[in-house]
């Protein structure tokens, strides 16, 4: 597709180029991930980092880079790029004419009359990259060399030169193998071409600055072992595959395998295509079990809320996948016992189960199989919120839920600078008492359905949802702004204007008047609705900070104090839907394509975490989001259901 090509003056624009990033996930647990001319700006950046449960189930970056080189009538060109302090070298992207990412990355260098086509493609079955070089076009036969930079680190951290590294590889078919430190696995390097040879010449490469990292006040440089190079023989219409794998593969299948991923991968139409495609590489099924990534490169597997969030737009408005909604889950729940049931820095995460079990119903579960399934989970967890059970959070005598613990953030909005939390919200919190009473009635309809002729639950908490219902409204309205107040402390109600209260009229059952809706909306619309997503605080607060640059501390400042963040606009779009119809329908549309303009930028053909709240709104974060991309789907879907309307 045309937003996800890139032409020769954009390639050898550093300051352009650096700024987008390529990125193929597998279900192992396994990625690739660099810039468009791949060279490497931030730590996570490689093209073979993959998931270790002997180390806990991190990931670990084993090969970082590999530099190409091509060798005519004596004379060198190397294609490679990396960054050393202020300095680039060698300058590969200068020979850089063309990129596409459909449907692999494919980067062409042209070196005088001779052409180069490389691709990039993750196998998604093993932890395995494979990287085709074709000779498109040469007068003469040339040398291709090859040199791996190897890491062997957790991709959080970075590596120094250090006695303890094995430097020496051992010779496998058509390559070599090594394992720098013990415990790690082997990394299996090996070519197509049985005529190939690697030459032994082991060294550090040092000082490799990753300028992302540089740029924010982090650790930057790292020294890289080079152990040696690849050296083929190839002339025009030749190919050569080379293999990064932990496992020792069979060479003469390389060029096979590397034509069936790409079948595999399937073309892109439309860019819905793009959206199930990203949708699929969020979902991981390392060891057989399958959980939703947050976000690459850095973000984590098997988040509670991020699950919780993102889990009925992947699977079911994306994939249409009830089968992985239900595997997910089960998996969710048997993984977060501690949280959903006993204690969580994010109070109104397991509050958000029971919307996800609503919304699954919604895409046609079987209800009673769904409650006969999940009852004893949902009801669990409401008990959980009891007095006494919680040390961070517990009912309150009106039925609200309070939440506090000093100096600790009790909510999504949960950034710290200097230790303490830029936004604490203790007390009562909009959204996630909006959660707690959907929570309730949730369960109360399930069970009086499904549930024992005389329940004792039913009987117990609809008292207490009445209480809540009662309190709700009276605590959290604001008559003067029209809106509703962020959380309620011991000072009353806070007035900073916050995306939160979207979710007391968004979800199933709302804890406000429905007439109160349309003044609550007109507030989120006037101040907190961009092209990008919906910001985390109004403009004309004097917390307000638009732009998500700088320090980790600037940046930190800024995430939920003014940054857009596109995940708000699943619950903003449906009840904008619901309150003024299909009149909406345009204004949902334009608020998606924003983000398919995007595609060429940051993460090339993924969906990012956020955006700054101000114009032209760039995007930032991890460049390919589960929030993102899961709410982008359920707009979508609701574009289709309101279409005909």
């Amino acid at each position: 597709m045309a937003f996800l090509k890139f032409n020769k003056s954009e390639l050898v624009n550093l300051a352009y180029s650096l700024k987008r990033e390529i990125l193929s996930a597998n279900k192992t647990g396994a990625y690739c991930n660099t810039s468009i001319v791949t060279c490497n700006t931030r730590r996570y950046h490689g093209l073979l980092a993959v998931t270790l449960d002997r180390f806990g189930g991190d990931r670990f970056l084993l090969l970082s880079d590999l530099d190409e080189s091509l060798v005519v009538d004596g004379k060198q060109f190397n294609l490679g790029i990396h960054c050393y302090g202020d300095s680039y070298e060698p300058r590969g992207h200068k020979y850089v004419v063309d990129f596409s990412a459909d449907p692999v990355p494919q980067i062409t260098y042209k070196v005088g009359e001779i052409l180069l086509r490389k691709s990039i493609v993750l196998a998604q079955d093993r932890d395995q990259v494979l990287i085709r070089y074709e000779i498109l076009e040469s007068p003469k036969p040339l040398t291709l060399q090859l040199r791996p930079f190897l890491a062997f680190r957790n991709i959080h951290h970075l590596t120094h030169e250090n006695p303890e590294a094995n430097l020496t590889g051992s010779e496998i078919q058509n390559g070599a193998s090594f394992r720098l430190y013990a415990n790690f696995p082997n990394l299996n390097l090996q070519t197509s071409d049985s005529r190939a040879q690697f030459v032994a010449s082991p060294y550090w490469n040092k000082a490799v600055t990753y300028s992302d990292e540089y740029r924010r006040g982090f650790d930057c440089r790292e020294d890289l072992v080079v152990p040696g190079w690849f050296t083929s023989r190839l002339k025009a219409g030749d190919s050569l595959v080379f293999s990064a794998s932990l496992m020792q593969e069979d060479p003469t299948k390389f060029k096979r395998r590397f034509n069936t991923l790409v079948e595999n991968a399937g073309e892109i139409t439309s860019y819905r295509d793009q959206l199930r495609r990203c949708a699929d590489s969020l979902i991981t099924a390392h060891n057989g079990r399958k959980k939703i990534h947050a976000g690459y490169s850095w973000l984590y597997t098997g988040l509670l809320r991020e699950t919780l969030i993102a889990l009925p737009g992947l699977t079911l408005c994306g994939l249409n996948d009830p089968k992985s909604f239900e595997e997910i889950l089960d998996n969710l729940i048997a993984d977060e016992q501690e949280r959903l049931f006993r204690r969580t820095t994010q109070v109104e995460a397991p509050l958000l189960l029971p919307c996800a079990l609503q919304a699954y119903i919604d895409h046609g579960a079987d209800e009673k199989q769904v409650w006969n399934k999940y009852g004893i989970i949902v009801r669990g967890i409401i008990e959980s919120y009891l007095p006494g059970e919680r040390a961070e959070v517990s009912m309150q005598p009106n039925g609200l839920l309070w939440a506090q613990k000093d100096g600790i953030a009790l909510s999504w909005m949960n950034c710290y600078v200097d230790g303490r939390p830029v936004t604490e919200r203790a007390g009562y919190q909009v959204e996630t008492n909006a959660f707690w009473y959907n929570a309730v009635c949730f369960a109360i309809e399930m069970e009086g359905k499904y549930g024992a002729k005389k329940s004792q639950f039913v009987t117990k908490w609809s008292a207490i949802r009445d209480l809540i219902r009662l309190n709700y409204q009276r605590t959290f309205w604001n008559p003067a702004r029209g809106c509703l107040a962020d959380y309620v402390d011991n000072h009353g109600q806070n007035q900073d204007i916050r995306p939160n209260q979207l979710y007391a009229i968004a979800v199933k059952y709302s804890p406000v008047d429905e007439e109160l809706a349309p003044a609550i909306l007109r507030v989120v619309d006037n101040e907190l609705v961009t092209s990008r997503g919906i910001r985390s605080l109004s403009p004309r607060d004097v917390k307000y900070k638009a732009v998500y640059e700088g320090s980790q501390r600037d940046r930190d400042l800024a995430y939920h104090q003014g940054c857009a963040h596109p995940f708000l606009l699943a619950p903003y779009v449906d009840i904008s839907f619901r309150v003024k119809g299909a009149s909406f329908w345009k204004r949902a549309e334009w608020l998606a394509e924003g983000f398919y303009a995007d595609l060429g930028k940051h993460g090339v053909g993924a969906f990012s975490e956020l955006y700054d709240g101000d114009p032209p709104h760039e995007p930032h974060g991890a460049i390919s989001s589960a929030l993102s991309t899961s709410a982008l789907l359920v707009v979508e879907f609701l574009l289709d259901q309101y279409k005909e309307k």
